[in-house]
């Protein structure tokens, strides 16, 4: 690696294992690279696999530096083509992450791996694990909102409908509401 490689700027992207969150994640990371940037896209192992009989092999096989690394999410093995129990994947990876996540960002910044090392992580804004990994290991971090506006103003006043008894909606059982927190987010 010359000097030019070593000065290059490092982005690891980081989505929720969703297409809802992968597709602007990706977005983001191929404005990135236009820019400049050397691109880690990290996905989960049952997602890249997903990506690779969607798009073919040779999607994933990337470039010299917009290149793609897998991460465990923590489920048990699933059909291969159903879509991953939502609650169980949004548990799953805020308690398992963090780990596998470290491991990647710290081989990622040895000298051995052959890329510029880690600038800054772009996590998904549900993704908590990216935020924490970043401050452990002193790399700075953002969090991509990959949800609507009007998604976002919604979910900041879910406490509001709380607060004011319009949800939950009497009778109506099985309403869930979680917070930011739970998942790791911090506004």
């Amino acid at each position: 690696m010359g000097l030019i490689g070593a000065r290059k700027p490092h982005a690891v992207c980081v989505p929720y294992p969703s297409q809802g969150h992968v597709t602007p994640v990706m977005q983001l990371a191929k404005l990135l690279h236009w820019r400049g940037f050397h691109i880690t896209f990290v996905n989960t192992e049952f997602n890249h696999m997903r990506l690779i009989r969607s798009k073919g092999p040779d999607y994933v096989t990337g470039t010299p530096d917009f290149r793609f690394e897998t991460i465990p999410d923590g489920l048990p093995p699933s059909d291969r083509d159903a879509t991953q129990d939502v609650p169980a994947l949004s548990d799953s990876t805020r308690k398992n992450c963090l780990a596998p996540f470290k491991e990647l960002l710290l081989k990622l910044n040895s000298s051995s791996s052959g890329v510029p090392p880690v600038s800054c992580i772009v996590s998904d804004g549900i993704m908590g694990f990216g935020r924490r990994a970043g401050k452990e290991l002193g790399i700075p971090e953002v969090q991509l909102w990959t949800a609507s506006a009007c998604s976002f103003i919604a979910y900041l006043h879910f406490s509001e409908l709380i607060d004011r008894g319009i949800i939950p909606f009497k009778g109506t059982p099985g309403f869930v509401l979680f917070s930011f927190s739970e998942l790791g987010c911090v506004w």
